[in-house]
């Protein structure tokens, strides 16, 4: 019998402390209607002493809990982030420890605000193999820590959060399709936790701990490249922006899902946001907006809808799944 992978529940997590646009203008020259007007960000959640281990273990209990599954059953967890707690043990790791999933073997995967679809991407193979059956599939962050907080181009951007998914298999498809790509001659147009060489055989290096972004670039790429991405992807099954329920991209700016509604043709009210309460959260956004929705009464989880889920960022890397959720 064919195996093939579903998502069969979703949960997230944010940290309590909420930090305003106003608290921002305490500590550089912004305002809330400057970062409002472009970014439609009004908030975002910053954690005090949880680190990303804590987000995701929050998620991967939730998830448990949620669908009465037992830890020793989770045959893997794989956890997208770029604000790992350590380089090793991984944050993965971590997470299977609190958890209590003893049988797992657990991973991160690394490619900032893609970093959630490429994770499930690679969840699905592993269940679609027949050699697994239950897996969790993370994006946690806490993105705070990257931060120069006296710089408005970043700082005002970005949040801490997780999200999260149970996979487990089934014997009907429910990933229709995906791209994915990557291009690093552009890498440097979002790059963060640069570590230089420091051996005392090694001419030194310098460090840059601190996130740097192009926006303009970012912003036009996001624009022009991975809204091909999407026309392609609904193109090679067939299909038009009419078959699909929803588009859940990449919560990093409003006027981007603006613009990119605009040239797939498609009505924005496909395209739901939340990055006014949670600011941009990488590999987490994704996940955690699939939760809320299902929270909202969106979106289900009986097979019945069509949707598109897409992150892109730093690396750069972009990608697109197309599934029935």
């Amino acid at each position: 019998m064919t195996t093939f992978a579903k998502i069969s529940q979703v949960a997230h997590y944010v940290p309590a402390q909420v930090i305003e646009n106003d608290d921002l203008a305490q500590l550089m020259d912004t305002s809330d209607e400057w970062i409002a007007s472009r970014t439609g960000i009004r908030r975002r959640h910053i954690t005090k002493d949880e680190e990303t281990s804590d987000l995701a273990a929050q998620v991967a209990t939730q998830l448990l809990q949620k669908s009465g599954t037992a830890p020793e059953t989770i045959d893997f967890i794989i956890v997208a982030t770029i604000t790992p707690d350590s380089a090793m043990p991984s944050t993965a790791a971590r997470v299977q420890a609190k958890i209590g999933a003893t049988q797992a073997f657990a991973y991160d995967l690394v490619a900032a605000c893609s970093g959630f679809v490429f994770a499930l991407s690679t969840a699905e193979k592993l269940i679609a193999s027949g050699r697994y059956q239950k897996g969790l599939v993370i994006g946690a962050e806490t993105l705070s820590k990257t931060l120069d907080w006296s710089d408005r181009s970043t700082a005002v951007l970005f949040g801490d959060g997780a999200g999260g998914v149970l996979l487990e298999a089934t014997d009907q498809p429910h990933f229709l399709g995906e791209i994915h790509r990557t291009d690093g001659s552009r890498g440097t147009d979002l790059q963060s936790g640069v570590l230089g060489l420091s051996s005392p055989f090694s001419e030194a290096g310098e460090d840059a701990p601190y996130l740097k972004m192009e926006g303009r670039s970012i912003f036009e790429f996001a624009i022009r490249d991975v809204t091909k991405t999407l026309d392609d992807l609904l193109a090679s099954q067939g299909l038009t922006d009419e078959d699909v329920d929803y588009y859940l991209l990449h919560q990093a700016n409003r006027r981007i899902l603006e613009k990119m509604a605009k040239k797939l043709r498609s009505d924005i009210r496909k395209f739901p946001a939340n990055m006014a309460e949670y600011g941009n959260t990488s590999a987490a956004s994704i996940p955690i907006l699939l939760s809320e929705c299902v929270e909202q009464g969106k979106i289900f989880l009986d097979g019945s809808q069509t949707l598109v889920l897409s992150g892109f960022g730093g690396g750069l890397t972009w990608g697109a799944i197309l599934l029935t959720l």
